[in-house]
């Protein structure tokens, strides 16, 4: 198979990725129902990664603080999220973010801000907000960049090594 701008794929590929992808809905399947029943929030949706790996995106909201969790579908589910974005709500028009947890450059950061950014408009909160503390700033730059692509403005106070993030939705 030839496509247009790409390398020729062979059979073996094709069947290989066809595999993987038959795994991942399975494990899909399963997880799903796992983390319904183990959870006492809901299911948001499923997505895509940046690398095309199928994740599961799921919620704890009390009304006071927002949990966004994200899924492999590569993994059984064991009763815990492979990643996830805390927040908290300040006011009736602000969410602050607390925590990000998780690996970094897979995607699941950007999955779970536009689900994070869902619920704000959701429930009308046209801000997000959050800190930049001294422990960010051995990854700042990567931080920024995050961000920055999901259309925060940040400030910076490089002396004593903090900021805040602030999304106007």
């Amino acid at each position: 198979m030839l496509l247009a701008d790409t390398k020729p794929v062979k059979a073996e590929e094709i069947l290989e990725e066809k595999e993987e992808l038959e795994m991942q809905l399975y494990r899909m399947q399963a997880n799903i129902k796992d983390i319904a029943k183990d959870t006492k929030g809901e299911i948001l949706g499923i997505d895509q990664t940046k690398e095309d790996k199928w994740v599961i995106v799921h919620a704890v909201d009390d009304g006071n603080a927002c949990k966004i969790m994200i899924n492999d579908c590569e993994t059984s589910y064991r009763g815990k999220w492979d990643f996830s974005i805390q927040a908290t709500y300040k006011s009736e028009d602000t969410i602050k973010i607390g925590d990000i947890k998780g690996p970094a450059g897979k995607g699941y950061g950007s999955i779970c801000m536009q689900y994070l950014k869902q619920k704000a408009h959701k429930h009308n909160i046209p801000y997000i907000i959050g800190d930049i503390a001294e422990r960010d700033w051995n990854h700042l730059d990567r931080l920024l960049h995050f961000y920055k692509k999901h259309h925060f403005d940040v400030k910076l106070d490089r002396d004593s090594k903090c900021g805040k993030i602030i999304w106007t939705g």
